[in-house]
């Protein structure tokens, strides 16, 4: 299929050969190059291709190399200019185009994932579902001259991300440089981009007149948990619609009114919780305004509760990825590898779709761990990179889409699920008070475990 140079890696480590053929076919350094050009606004390449940077942080965000410098110093002999220059071309990268290179990467995977038969099940039928959250990227090292006397952490900025649960890809962010900076200052960016027929899934801070009202006045729909400070009219009193999985739900209907004084009429749920949020609220509010012909009072509440996906897609970047890497201070460069790091989690999307079209969307979801898959990475790319020369890859960038979808469905079907299986976790136990001892700042672990032994407890 690809020649006796793949056939070992093949064998041992196909998700490997997947993911770094999925890149070169994407996002290779000729059409990285050529995309960098037509895209950028103010900066520009002199000596030193945006391919070449996006390569070099590309390593650190996939865990392969543990910083900049160090990927540099392993590349130095192909990179052709000094480490100075690395990091003034990170410095640089305008935010637009690294929100840019996360549009292009999930508008070129798209067509992938559909054909190999991976998406998966539509939330709401015939809806293009998106969630949107915001990310404030962790504090950084205080390395700038401007942070070394300051205590406080050092935010280098945050982003509003959409994602999409169908495919499985981030295909929005927007991102700031200011890291102090409102959410609410980034909606006028995201309601650009709000199609008819969409459904837009948002928690409480989204939950203003303005970005509801143009919502509903584009003729998109939306769910998103009401805010305190939202004013509303009662049109309707509430009646119960019976009951999910977390509790009792009512419906109502309410009217809001926009800046210019327009009526749009919501519909209003009340959720009596079983279990109280991790904040204390035994009841939740949810506002939407999806006709009841379109879904149900109990699916809309179903489908609130799915907006912890992309919060779980944070944590995987998070915990997977070094998708916030606390040394690079300068607010573009934090955002360009976190933005680098969603294009990340866009290729295993494209993994995950394969998967799912060979062996079933109920097995892949269930049984097959994403951290086993980002640590195989991790441990096999460098070597494989080493293995098979760099000229090699260029057969992912000629074939033909129909090639391409059998190529990836033929590795697929070669990945040994058994490596990558979940390892679930029993149910938590609740956490025993410390003993505070103001006299003994530190215990010695061997005369505990000692203890144990004399006196064993059973678990």
């Amino acid at each position: 299929m690809l020649g006796k140079v793949f056939e070992r890696f093949i064998e041992k480590s196909p998700i490997s050969v997947m993911v770094r053929g999925t890149l070169e076919r994407v996002l290779g350094a000729e059409h990285l190059d050529a995309w960098y050009e037509r895209t950028a606004h103010k900066q520009y390449t002199r000596a030193l291709l945006f391919s070449t940077v996006y390569d070099l942080l590309s390593q650190v965000v996939f865990r392969i190399q543990p910083s900049v410098h160090a990927a540099y110093r392993n590349h130095e002999d192909t990179v052709g200019t000094s480490l100075v220059s690395v990091y003034n071309k990170l410095n640089g990268v305008e935010t637009h185009t690294s929100a840019e290179l996360v549009r292009y990467s999930a508008t070129v995977l798209r067509p992938l994932i559909e054909q190999v038969g991976g998406a998966c099940t539509p939330w709401l039928p015939g809806t293009r579902v998106k969630i949107v959250d915001g990310n404030c990227i962790e504090a950084t090292e205080h390395r700038l001259k401007e942070l070394r006397a300051l205590q406080a952490g050092a935010l280098p900025g945050k982003a509003l991300v959409v994602y999409e649960p169908a495919q499985g890809l981030v295909t929005d962010v927007f991102p700031c440089e200011d890291g102090h900076a409102q959410e609410r200052s980034l909606f006028g960016a995201v309601l650009e981009t709000v199609q008819a027929g969409d459904l837009w899934i948002q928690d409480r801070n989204f939950c203003t007149c303005a970005f509801l009202c143009d919502i509903d006045r584009r003729g998109a729909f939306f769910i998103t948990r009401q805010h305190e400070g939202l004013p509303y009219e009662i049109v309707s009193p509430l009646h119960a619609a019976g009951r999910v999985e977390t509790g009792q739900v009512a419906e109502q209907q309410v009217c809001v009114r926009d800046a210019q004084g327009s009526a749009h009429f919501f519909r209003r749920l009340r959720v009596k919780l079983d279990t109280p949020t991790r904040d204390g609220d035994s009841v939740l509010y949810i506002l939407t305004n999806i006709p009841r012909h379109k879904a149900s009072t109990k699916r809309v509440a179903r489908l609130y509760r799915k907006r912890w996906t992309l919060e779980t897609a944070f944590q995987r970047l998070e915990a997977y990825f070094h998708s916030e890497i606390n040394t690079l201070g300068y607010p573009k460069a934090a955002l360009f590898g976190f933005c680098l790091a969603l294009v990340a989690y866009n290729m295993l999307a494209v993994v995950l779709a394969a998967l799912r079209g060979v062996h079933g969307e109920h097995t892949i979801e269930n049984e097959v761990s994403l951290y086993y898959i980002a640590n195989e990475l991790a441990i096999t790319y460098q070597g494989m990179m080493i293995a098979i020369p760099e000229q090699e890859w260029g057969i992912f960038c000629t074939m033909s889409t129909a090639k391409m979808v059998a190529t990836l469905l033929a590795l697929a079907e070669k990945v040994d699920l058994k490596a990558f299986r979940k390892s679930p976790r029993g149910p938590k136990k609740p956490r025993p008070k410390h003993e505070g001892n103001t006299k003994r700042s530190h215990v010695s672990t061997a005369k505990l475990l000692m203890s144990r032994k004399d006196n064993p407890v059973a678990p």
